[in-house]
């Protein structure tokens, strides 16, 4: 999809009720589903943190970035996300953390990104983080400067290659629940994007596939 074709079709997005925990649903772990319900993680009082939904033209196509992680002792150690991260005691509010982390992380500076909405909140059980992603927009291709310490590489992703719904399997991963479970995820060329990340890219291939319509 073009970006000029994607960006015009933000105010449809804005009005759009977005489909939240069903959209969250298909892409998540059956050991993750009980942990779902707000009234039970809001009395673990999680930490709170945000993460950037960034659109980008790269050669007039409509194109959102990941970053896979680098590898350390952790729970999301070599993981495919967002860019990211816990909110801190100086943010104004969590969409000023969004854009922290992605100046931080990808080093993509605030000035260049609009901030559009955001989605559905999401929690993380293992890390006992409530997260926030926002949809932002940058109108000229961004150049990343990944942060080497957090980041292995940037993954750029076509909007379109999103949209595919051949790009959803199942495929076996070790999590904070089990050694070896089957979960739903995107394959995207080599990278494998499942968990939190994939619940939130399916609330928002959700809400892009319905305002085409």
């Amino acid at each position: 999809m073009k970006f000029i074709d994607f960006a015009q079709h933000i105010p449809k997005i804005l009005n759009h009720q977005l489909p939240a925990i069903e959209a969250h649903l298909k892409m998540a772990p059956l050991e993750r589903k009980a942990a779902m319900d707000r009234d039970a993680y809001l009395k673990n009082n999680p930490r709170l943190s945000a993460v950037m939904i960034l659109f980008y033209p790269k050669h007039g196509e409509a194109y959102l970035v990941l970053t896979k992680r680098n590898e350390y002792v952790g729970i999301h150690s070599a993981q495919i996300s967002f860019p990211g991260g816990k909110a801190e005691p100086g943010d104004a509010d969590l969409a000023h953390t969004a854009l922290r982390e992605t100046f931080e992380e990808i080093g993509v500076t605030n000035n260049l990104i609009e901030v559009i909405m955001p989605f559905t909140q999401i929690y993380i059980p293992p890390s006992n983080f409530l997260v926030s992603p926002f949809l932002g927009l940058c109108y000229e291709e961004p150049e990343f400067k990944p942060n080497s310490y957090e980041v292995q590489h940037i993954i750029e992703l076509p909007l379109k290659v999103l949209l595919d719904d051949s790009t959803i399997v199942n495929v076996e991963v070790q999590t904070s629940y089990s050694q070896k479970t089957i979960v739903p995820a995107f394959r995207f060329q080599e990278h494998i994007v499942w968990g939190a990340t994939a619940m939130i890219l399916s609330e928002l291939k959700e809400t892009i596939k319905s305002v085409l319509k």
